[in-house]
């Protein structure tokens, strides 16, 4: 059984309300002049208080081309990345040289060498640990980042693995695109880094830190033919956001069946979960499910104040709200919880977990 001994999540310095960023964020993406009336309801209807960003937000227009931006992301999310790691190892009790995995996720940069394997001498990581760079799942790879840990602490037996997920979703920001997409995302996402670290059962001896939820089962989706709802459009200005307005439908009409479905085969239903670990994309993402599943008014509620207090982080989002789980809103025993998220793809990831 794999249990998660600790989540952290690392924001950046450089914290905004709403309301400071919207004008900014129009001087990047609009021509002068343009009507801001579709910018400023974007903003106002997002779901989002404040927001962590990379850089001051006065930097931004200063980012030339999309080498500068990645730089900026590369130094940024080391330092995100280090924090966040080494402060969720200290709180389950154990080292950097006590990992034996490392997955990282993101998808708002790239390197080689990645993220991980420039973390790994700096923070003291085994010249041996096993390393997993993930790019291309976008918001999902939360879910799914705890899912592959779960599948190969299952084969290792005494393991320890770790999911950090790096989102510095402000650098991705087209300049001069004034797309609905692009305004969306300029109102929507935040920046920060998130650390999940999960123990194979009997890991270690002595006295153990208290055990977070255990992993019970995992669930991957892919809709056919929804390849163009989500992603990136890549191109010499680097990841331009697809967000395709039909996702809430989608999310309506598909996932009732794979959810229910998922919990019948562990003789649960949706009233019994107790904890719900969704994947914060938009209020309207977050009606949708609502909707889909027939949840009570606040069975939403950490991912809406997750959204509210930083904005969606993309794949570190989960790991934010599920680190709430963990420390103030701490579960009773027994109590079953549900990690959802949705991206690219289009794709969804279950994870069930029992605290």
């Amino acid at each position: 059984m794999t249990t998660l001994a600790a989540v952290h999540t690392a924001l950046p310095p450089h914290r905004y309300p709403q309301d400071r960023l919207t004008e900014p964020i129009g001087d990047l993406c609009l021509v002068p002049g343009a009507d801001r009336a579709v910018l400023r309801r974007l903003h106002a209807s997002a779901g989002v208080r404040t927001r962590h960003l990379a850089l001051p937000i006065e930097r931004y227009a200063a980012l030339r081309d999309f080498r500068e931006s990645n730089e900026a992301w590369l130094t940024a999310g080391l330092d995100l990345a280090e924090r966040a790691l080494t402060t969720a190892l200290a709180q389950a009790g154990l080292a950097p040289a006590d990992v034996d995995l490392l997955v990282c996720a993101s998808i708002t940069g790239v390197a080689a060498p990645s993220l991980d394997a420039r973390l790994a001498g700096r923070i003291g990581l085994r010249p041996d640990v096993k390393r997993l760079p993930v790019f291309g799942l976008g918001c999902v790879a939360g879910a799914a980042g705890l899912a592959r840990v779960h599948d190969y602490l299952r084969g290792h037996p005494g393991g320890t693995a770790v999911l950090l997920t790096v989102e510095l979703c402000s650098l991705t920001l087209q300049k001069g695109d004034d797309s609905r997409a692009n305004l969306v995302a300029g109102a929507l996402f935040g920046d920060g880094a998130a650390a999940l670290v999960a123990r194979a059962a009997g890991t270690g001896g002595g006295e153990e830190p208290a055990a977070g939820p255990a992993v019970v089962a995992t669930r991957s989706h892919l809709h056919p033919g929804t390849e163009h709802l989500l992603g990136w459009d890549v191109g010499a200005g680097g990841f331009r956001v697809v967000i395709d307005p039909a996702v809430p439908a989608l999310v309506r009409h598909e996932l009732g069946d794979q959810v229910r479905g998922f919990l019948a085969e562990h003789g649960l239903d949706t009233g019994d979960i107790g904890a719900w670990v969704c994947h914060p994309g938009g209020p309207k993402v977050l009606d949708a499910v609502a909707d889909a599943l027939a949840l009570p008014d606040d069975a939403l509620t950490p991912s809406r104040r997750s959204l509210a207090a930083v904005g969606n982080l993309s794949s570190a989002s989960v790991l934010h709200i599920l680190q709430g789980f963990t420390e103030a809103h701490r579960p009773e025993p027994g109590t079953w919880g549900l990690v959802l998220a949705m991206g690219p793809g289009f794709c969804t990831e279950l994870v069930l977990l029992r605290w």
